[in-house]
């Protein structure tokens, strides 16, 4: 049986200018969905930052109506709904100012096992797409869940992947459950729910995949892990923002470094030289940053058969002696120590970084790995 906190909290969702965050200051001033339906009307003034307009349309049985609807629609087809006032969302998504007041979810969610954000261009290469495969292969002994955007793609490798290696994943939707989008992926959605993962949308059923949604859907793949993993993008890529999303949340970003002149990685290979990401190098060097536990298996490199020592240059020595020595060392004091301006050394930064000797961190510091 559907609650009646559910129903009231679909109706007040649906009001225009009752948003997400207006949504959270309503139930939690008034206690819940249904108390604010009934009381806000007449005490929004103690509210802070609620006036009448934003409330106008609570009361209004067109709501209430759709409301109803929506909840036969959710029982026939299996759909749970996840209130974030109820705190029935996955634990790292609460935290987020910007979290979805409501989710609709198909399938199953082990809500105690590590989430790892993975997402990427629709057009992906070979490149990008055989690092999907390493990784997978490299982390099928761990318990995780991978998370990504049922996306063409990426998004879609991402999945198949997970489901060849049994490890659940979550598929975010940027529509309601009425439709898929895109259609090409509707088999692998049903397999996704049938090996144990779920889709996941903010959307309700009255929500088509309009081109706005997807960035709007991008928070809420970057809000319930604490790790993310850009894999190929272009500049300006849909991938850039759930990059931004994450950093905003103050996670962890990872992107996969390319050749400059390989158009999707050109974006992976600007959010490290501006410090929004870290270089990947090895995946087992990955792997030890995701946090996972040791594996019962040997990890092997991102490109195991590379055993050439790689001799720095003179510049690149400097660089990476001065930060052995100085763990932690911001951009500011590393061009002081060694007498080079931050223009000159940033280049040389990114270039460490893409042969694994570096590693940046927030606030420009840098750290030898």
């Amino acid at each position: 049986m559907i609650s009646e906190e559910n129903f009231y909290s679909i109706a007040l969702r649906e009001c225009n200018l009752i948003g997400d965050i207006n949504f959270y200051k309503l139930v939690k001033a008034f206690g819940s969905a249904k108390e604010a339906w009934e009381k806000a009307k007449k005490e929004y003034s103690t509210v802070d930052g609620i006036g009448r307009k934003i409330i106008s349309e609570i009361g209004s049985d067109i709501h209430l109506k759709f409301a109803e609807k929506e909840l036969k629609f959710c029982e026939n087809n299996n759909i749970k709904i996840r209130l974030r006032h109820r705190e029935k969302h996955p634990c790292l998504l609460n935290e987020c100012d910007d979290a979805p007041a409501i989710l609709y979810q198909k399938g199953n969610i082990d809500d105690t096992l590590k989430m790892v954000s993975i997402v990427g261009t629709r057009n992906l290469t070979s490149y990008g797409k055989k690092f999907i495969e390493n990784f997978f292969e490299e982390t099928k002994s761990f318990n995780f869940i991978s998370v990504s955007g049922l996306a063409l793609g990426a998004d879609k490798e991402v999945h198949e992947q997970s489901i060849q290696y049994q490890t659940p994943t979550i598929a975010v939707l940027a529509h309601g459950f009425h439709t898929l989008y895109p259609s090409k992926n509707k088999k692998l959605s049903e397999k996704i729910i049938e090996k144990d993962g779920a889709l996941l949308t903010e959307f309700n059923s009255s929500r088509k995949p309009d081109r706005e949604n997807f960035i709007q859907r991008n928070r809420i793949v970057a809000g319930l892990s604490p790790s993310t993993i850009i894999v190929e993008t272009g500049f300006g890529g849909g991938s850039i923002s759930t990059a931004t999303f994450a950093n905003n949340y103050n996670r962890e970003v990872f992107a996969l470094p390319g050749k400059i002149t390989d158009l999707y990685s050109q974006g992976c290979n600007q959010l490290i030289f501006q410090n929004k990401a870290s270089a990947i190098s090895t995946i087992k060097d990955l792997i030890d940053l995701l946090g996972f536990n040791n594996p019962k298996e040997k990890i092997g490199e991102l490109f195991p058969d590379s055993k050439t020592s790689i001799q720095l240059t003179e510049n690149q020595s400097i660089i990476h002696q001065s930060i052995m020595e100085n763990p932690q060392i911001s951009l500011d004091d590393l061009a002081q120590q060694i007498s080079l301006p931050t223009y000159k050394i940033l280049p040389i930064i990114l270039e460490l970084e893409l042969l694994g000797k570096v590693k940046s961190l927030s606030g420009r510091q840098f750290i030898v790995i």
